[in-house]
């Protein structure tokens, strides 16, 4: 299994001592044997696949960036994408459709015996693959030339703070940071780096495992359902997701500060969108806009009329809900989250402007609010597919949702409560992050407001975080 906490900072501690040490190259190679031992904690069988994928993409962004040929070009290019998604595929996917089109075959009557292979997923596959392709399309694009650097290249795929669970970065922005020496880290990029992963094991430990104690029992129990009971676990899940995953994000992030790297923001207030656009803008950044880049512009984007724009649309999010995972909920979720888009495009004119109010701009703040709660509601629905264990389960609680609403009203106030005394550091820590742009806004503060907050969380984590074994939701993906 993958470190747990102490381990983990035990090992990076060890890594960065001796990394502080070193020359770039030296460094360089380090960080690479680092990556391998992290990733190689979990499984070491699986290292072969990291292995296979540096090999594969290396030699084909050589090959094409070699030659002006456009059919060896596309050839190459053509390699390297099949042979990642075949690994993909075959590891994530190879029971899932065999199971239903074992199902669908046995509708016509035809009896199937299909071989199940009951594979493990191997952690952090579906963001290497992405981040390692995405070199070699760059390359064929032109967008950058490839390196003959091999080792180089394998830290850049490898990178340990954010191999298991991104952000997915590109070779435009990390690959040279990798190549070039790095400045010396200083202590500013220490004490921002540190507050990251400070902030990151805040959101994961204290807000979102202790809001997964209110989420696991609604969906964990069977129907029949209480629609109020759904709903408050809804609220829970929205922000238990957004702290997991954010929160692992804050580490990656402070991690390569201090090692020097600049790794992307995955997470802007993604709750502070007021329509479907905004929130992909603002919501595991790295994925959506790959997404946007690689496969909904490849399709065409909306450069041939409004049909073609809408059905690429729903291509990408289909797509990006199988990305996370083998089960028809994540399709049903992905399938959502486009007809929003859709919607939204048709709509915009209502959704995208702002009455002319009397009493100007407080007005339209006030019009803004309402928006971003109707959206948010909206991703909560969208949150109720994503989480459910079944599609059963999904219409049980949607019917429970709006069907079936009065319940124990104690109930929902035990969960409410819950949620205001683990929540309002988020949103004031959120807010000066919006507010000013910058992620580790917090260390500009007054100093007694920047220690109290450090207390803050100092205790909230050693008294009421939660330790247990709870891995991080998108290791799953």
């Amino acid at each position: 299994m993958l470190f747990n906490s102490i381990q983990f900072f035990v090992f990076f501690l060890a890594v960065y001592t001796l990394y502080l040490a070193l020359g770039h190259k030296k460094q360089n190679l380090m960080l690479l044997v680092a990556s391998y031992v992290f990733y190689g904690a979990w499984d070491w069988r699986f290292l072969s696949l990291i292995a296979i994928s540096t090999v594969l993409d290396f030699v084909c962004a050589r090959k094409i960036d070699e030659t002006e040929d456009v059919r060896r070009r596309k050839l190459f290019l053509t390699l390297s994408v099949a042979g990642n998604l075949l690994i993909l595929g075959f590891f994530k996917y190879y029971d899932f459709f065999a199971q239903n089109l074992q199902a669908l075959l046995g509708r016509f009557g035809v009896a199937a015996d299909a071989r199940f292979l009951e594979i493990i997923l191997p952690v952090g596959i579906s963001f290497y693959t992405f981040q390692t392709m995405s070199y070699t399309i760059d390359v064929y694009r032109g967008e950058m030339r490839s390196t003959d650097r091999f080792l180089d290249f394998a830290l850049f795929v490898a990178f340990f703070p954010q191999l298991v669970a991104g952000p997915i970065e590109r070779a435009k922005r990390l690959l040279p940071q990798v190549l070039s020496p790095r400045p010396r880290p200083t202590l500013q990029s220490f004490s921002e780096g540190a507050f990251l992963i400070f902030w990151g094991l805040f959101q994961k430990v204290f807000i979102a495992d202790n809001l997964a104690n209110l989420v696991d029992p609604v969906f964990a129990a069977d129907p029949p359902y209480h629609g109020a009971h759904v709903l408050v676990a809804l609220y829970a899940f929205a922000f238990q997701i957004l702290c997991d995953f954010a929160g692992y994000s804050n580490i990656a992030r402070g991690l390569g500060r201090c090692l020097g790297f600049d790794i992307m923001v995955n997470f802007n207030a993604p709750y502070s969108a007021a329509n479907p656009s905004e929130f992909w803008k603002r919501w595991h950044i790295s994925l959506s806009s790959w997404l946007r880049d690689y496969l909904y512009i490849g399709l065409g984007g909306n450069r041939r009329g409004a049909a073609r724009t809408y059905r690429n649309l729903i291509i990408t999010m289909l797509l990006g809900g199988l990305w996370h995972g083998a089960q028809w909920t994540f399709i049903l979720w992905g399938a959502y989250h486009g007809a929003l888009l859709v919607l939204y495009r048709l709509a915009r004119p209502v959704f995208s402007s702002e009455p002319d109010f009397p009493r100007g701009a407080r007005a339209g703040a006030i019009w803004r609010a309402l928006r971003v709660a109707f959206f948010f509601h909206l991703v909560c629905v969208g949150w109720l597919i994503f989480r459910a264990d079944s599609v059963d389960q999904i219409g049980a609680m949607l019917r429970a949702l709006f069907l079936a609403f009065p319940t124990d009203g104690a109930i929902v106030r035990h969960y409410l409560l819950q949620m205001a005394f683990f929540l309002p550091l988020l949103f004031v820590v959120e807010a000066s992050q919006r507010r000013t742009g910058d992620a580790a806004a917090p260390l500009r503060w007054p100093a007694a407001a920047r220690w109290a907050l450090y207390l803050v969380m100092f205790y909230s984590i050693m008294l009421c975080g939660e330790f247990g074994d709870r891995q991080f939701i998108y290791f799953q993906f």
